[in-house]
């Protein structure tokens, strides 16, 4: 076993990449929710 194990301290990692896709993907699912609504209110509207 190695002897230079290091403590980890809470907060030191750089999330700067996690937040950037976190922030993607809750934009994605906004953006899909809109046009599906769109979609359905198009088609409640139209009777198609």
């Amino acid at each position: 076993m190695a002897d230079n194990h290091q403590e980890h301290e809470h907060g030191s990692m750089d999330i700067t990449d996690q937040q950037k896709t976190f922030e993607g993907f809750i934009t994605f699912g906004i953006r899909s929710t809109i046009v599906i609504l769109i979609i359905l209110i198009f088609l409640a509207i139209f009777r198609t």
